[in-house]
């Protein structure tokens, strides 16, 4: 039986980037558990899994725009440090979570603080970067 949309999957994957290093594996969890096409997951990773079979294993490389997008100048955010909370010390590479509209949390992570500002990035740790993603189907329910 091939996956395809509406299957609930499971599948064990290996994700990489470009120079090797592994940003994420269920290698040593249990198998990452979703259901195809319904937008949960990053739109390439979804894609690879479609017409697999189970035990099929597949490596795929899923460019930033099918991933976490391209990083965006508009997600950088400039906060006057008169404005950051006395019990915060910021200093690069803190990360925080802000509340962002609707009040969702958005995690932001600090990327400069001079004495009038800090920077803050909200773009997602990996966007701007394509992925490399090593998968197996391991269950169709």
């Amino acid at each position: 039986m091939q996956a395809k949309k509406g299957d609930a999957v499971k599948v064990h994957y290996t994700g990489r980037l470009d120079d090797g290093s592994v940003f994420d594996s269920s290698v040593s969890r249990e198998p990452l558990g979703f259901t195809l096409g319904d937008g949960n997951m990053i739109k390439g990773f979804d894609a690879a899994v479609y017409g697999m079979l189970i035990g099929d294993k597949k490596t795929v490389t899923i460019p930033a725009a099918e991933a976490y997008g391209e990083r965006r100048d508009d997600m950088m955010i400039d906060v006057p440090v008169s404005q950051v909370p006395p019990n915060i010390t910021p200093e690069i590479g803190l990360q925080l979570v802000l509340q962002g509209g609707g009040g969702q949390p958005m995690p932001v992570t600090v990327v400069d603080v001079t004495e009038e500002k800090i920077t803050l990035d909200a773009n997602h740790e990996l966007a701007g970067k394509d992925l490399i993603f090593d998968i197996e189907l391991v269950a169709i329910n």
